[in-house]
């Protein structure tokens, strides 16, 4: 039965093939690997709720996409850029998340999951214990409930 590993495991090998995606985990947001060991830019996969239908299945996620801000020891000259990559970070993982919901939508994934409606993202930094900075896309993806009643 195509279900919760099945939407997880096609998301996350999806987000693989991304250039700007090192490392992806999945979880509550309190499961955010933030070791030393992490492997950054980092996509973290969170399943917010599924909906249950006799013919689908529709699943509420939420994924994280983030890197960490490198800090530049010269003086700030530039004030609109700041004296570190936020922007870059910001740049580079809407990409990441642009092409996942293209994937989902009209891709390779489109085979597998339906999205449902539209996707949005929203910007944070200063998030987490390190000096993160990236987006939280979420969406909706529906699948065909295969249970059967017997």
């Amino acid at each position: 039965m195509k279900s919760f590993y099945y939407v997880i495991d096609k998301l996350k090998t999806e987000l693989l093939t991304i250039p700007f995606v090192n490392t992806v985990t999945e979880g509550a947001i309190n499961d955010v690997d933030l070791a030393k060991q992490t492997i950054y830019p980092l996509s973290h996969i969170m399943v917010n709720s599924a909906r249950l239908t006799s013919n689908t299945i529709v699943f509420n996620v939420s994924i994280l996409s983030m890197d960490i801000v490198d800090y530049s020891k010269e003086l700030t000259t530039d004030i609109f850029t700041g004296n570190d990559n936020t922007q870059d970070i910001l740049n580079e993982q809407l990409i990441v998340q642009a092409r996942l919901i293209k994937s989902i939508a009209t891709g390779d994934l489109s085979e597998y999951l339906e999205l449902l409606g539209e996707a949005s993202s929203e910007p944070f930094s200063d998030r987490f214990e390190h000096t993160l900075a990236g987006w939280t896309l979420t969406f909706d993806v529906v699948i065909p409930n295969e249970m059967s009643v017997c």
